[in-house]
């Protein structure tokens, strides 16, 4: 597996990693992760099975992992994240991508494909959502099970991480709360976030959007999302003519996690269609 580099673009240095070996006449896949206030590393289990056929390049964002840190609140802003993959195209003269946006990371993909439509050939929206917090809600608020974990993970006062939300197979969450545990965090402040200083990831109509982008979506979830739940995936997928719907079932938010064979066959299918 690659170790990764540092790649200047521009004002920022960006830690990237690059999977698998490029094809002729084929894209490469550009990740954006979510979070945002981890790097990638924590997306790895879902795209090393798939870099066994495709060249797939992940970054941490800027203020995340092992990029630039130490920046200004101003300079965190998403649409520099925009502004590095841009640069990070360039630099490693990828010319036309695949794009896959994780979680936070589908928001950015969608103000990418807004700001730069020719870019990107297809898209995958992974394990995210569209719509806003408030759109969730209902759905969390009538689930049991996700009642009871929220319980579960309150009462350990953040030391399980999400580990019982974000897995659906709690056999599995000890080795999720592993691979966490080292994550390096971040620059990016959920307090500015919830002061409104931050900006939106995505400012515009994320329906309107896709559908005048008009090329092909893979819609990506796990059956059991607690993060986003799976309803908002379905209505993202009616809302749009131009997208496909994969499910993975008895799996949550991370799914590439917990079936990374079965998650990374539904992006090589979706890929290779073209």
């Amino acid at each position: 597996m690659d170790d990764g580099e540092l790649i200047d673009v521009g004002d920022v240095t960006l830690f990237v990693r690059r999977l698998g070996e490029r094809r002729r006449g084929k894209p490469s896949l550009l990740v954006l992760h979510g979070g945002p206030d981890v790097g990638h590393s924590y997306l790895l289990p879902g795209f090393e099975p798939l870099a066994r056929d495709h060249h797939v390049v992940l970054f941490d964002f800027r203020g995340c992992g092992r990029s630039s840190r130490g920046l200004p609140e101003e300079a965190l802003q998403p649409e520099y994240v925009i502004d590095d993959a841009r640069r990070l195209i360039d630099v490693l003269e990828l010319g036309q991508v695949d794009l896959l946006g994780f979680s936070t990371g589908g928001r950015a993909a969608v103000q990418f494909v807004d700001r730069h439509p020719d870019q990107v050939r297809r898209l995958v929206l992974a394990s995210t959502s569209a719509y806003t917090a408030a759109d969730n809600e209902p759905y969390l608020q009538r689930w049991e099970e996700y009642q009871r974990r929220q319980r579960a993970e309150d009462a350990q006062n953040g030391a399980l991480r999400n580990s019982t939300i974000f897995v659906w197979n709690l056999d599995l969450a000890p080795a999720y709360l592993n691979l966490t545990r080292d994550l390096d965090g971040g620059d990016w402040s959920y307090e500015a976030y919830l002061a409104g200083r931050m900006h939106p990831w995505f400012t515009g109509d994320a329906e309107e959007t896709l559908r005048a982008w008009g090329k092909p979506i893979l819609i990506l979830h796990g059956e059991k999302d607690m993060g986003f739940p799976v309803q908002l995936a379905k209505r993202l997928h009616a809302a749009l003519p131009n997208s496909e719907l994969a499910t993975i079932e008895n799996t949550a938010h991370m799914c590439h996690f917990e079936k990374p064979e079965v998650w990374s066959q539904h992006i090589r299918t979706f890929l290779d269609d073209g």
